[in-house]
Order: structure tokens, then sequence, then C-alpha cells
């Protein structure tokens, strides 16, 4: 009991420490932003690629619930549409090509942790959390006059193979910058997205031990706060 006591009154000292330096808040915003963003896929074997080029849009909202020293604290959802895919390097000093576009819904949740002006002004933020995706459509584009029994054979099966994994997962993050003002919200943001699931089968006896994909974005925003108390 004497060594649990000391313990006990630290973590009610934190507590009371904590409680009086915590802002609470409820605030909730809501908008839509878009962008462009640049996918590459992580194979093993290994495939040559530019970055694919894609677009990203759709709808967020937020909700603010306090304020620790000037760290506002919120927590964001998001639903969007976005373009990834594969874009292969020949090498061959060739008009030659292949362009895999993948189409996905995505939903990313955010811790959302802000820092500068509440309501006018200027706020710095860092978005970060898990985000999920799923796989809705593809096309292939097959450029030049190659065949397929030209490329290495190692990379073959990437033609024409039907996705395996609908289902995506990884962990992205970004930061941007938000200026509030009396008729909403304006936003840019960079973001990073890592996959952590592969887009074909990954068993010894599968063409692909690793096909994940990894994707920047760059994003532009509006939102309008529903309430503030």
């Amino acid at each position: 009991m004497k060594k649990i006591l000391p313990f006990i009154f630290a973590l009610l000292f934190a507590h009371t420490a904590f409680s009086q330096v915590e802002e609470p808040r409820s605030m909730l915003d809501i908008g839509f932003a878009g962008g462009f963003n640049m996918n590459r896929m992580e194979t093993q074997p290994m495939i040559r690629q530019f970055f694919h080029e894609g677009f990203n849009g759709g709808f967020n909202i937020r909700y603010t619930s306090e304020r620790y020293f000037n760290m506002i604290c919120a927590a964001q959802l998001e639903v969007n549409f976005v373009q990834r895919g594969l874009n292969e390097d020949f090498d061959d000093k060739s008009d030659n090509g292949y362009i895999r576009t993948l189409n996905y819904v995505e939903v990313p949740f955010f811790a959302h942790l802000a820092f500068g002006k509440e309501r006018r002004g200027f706020q710095f933020y860092i978005n970060l959390g898990p985000q999920i995706g799923f796989f809705i459509g593809e096309s292939e584009n097959y450029i030049g006059n190659w065949n397929i029994s030209s490329r290495p054979t190692t990379i073959q099966p990437i033609y024409g193979k039907s996705i395996e994994n609908k289902f995506e997962y990884g962990i992205a993050g970004g930061l941007g910058l938000e200026f509030k003002s009396i008729i909403g919200n304006f936003f840019i943001e960079g973001r990073y997205f890592y996959g952590l699931s592969d887009v074909f089968h990954n068993s010894k006896s599968d063409d692909f031990a690793r096909s994940a994909n990894t994707s920047i974005y760059a994003r532009l925003g509006y939102s309008i706060t529903l309430f503030n108390k």
C-alpha cells in the first residue's frame, strides 16, 4: 500500500495539471478537397517505374474536441476517390510503354493536430492515421509496338493480370496550412500514403512477393464550420 499510494497521488496530480491546461472545444467542420497524386507500386520482383499520375478528390468531416497549450486536437474522417497505378519504365529509348490505372475509394481516419489561430488567421496542421481503400475499377494502356514476349520473364505476369486483393490498407500522413476566414476555411496539404497490403496474392507460389501502393498527394480544399462552442 505504501508503494501504491504515491503512484495514485502522482496520477491525481497529473490529471489535475492536465485538466488545468486542457480547454474543451466542440467544433464541427465539413468540406471537400481534391488535387494531384503520384503513385508507385512497390513490387518484388522489382519493376522499373515512373510515377503514375492521377486525380484524388472527396469530402471530409472534422470534429475538434479540445486544446492543450497551443495544440488544437481534432479527429478527421474522409471519403475520397483516388487513382493509383503503375507506369512502367522500359528503359529502351523507345516510345513503348505500359500504364495501369487502379481506381479506389479510400477512407482515411486522422488525428488532426493544429497550431495557430482558431477563428481568423492561419493554422499549421499535421494529419496522421490509418487508411483503408476499396478497389472499384482499372484500365490498362499498352503503348507502342512491343509484345509481352519481349519483356523480362520476371515481370510478364503483371500484364493483363486481374487485381486479386480489392481491399487496401495502410498508413497516411500529411502537413498542411489552413486559412480561416469569415467566408470559410481554405487549406493546402501535402500527404503521403504507404500501403501495407498487396494488390496481388503474395504466397510463395504466386508471381509477386510484394505489390503495394505508395502515393504522394498535393491537395487543395475548402470547409465551413457548422458549429463552434
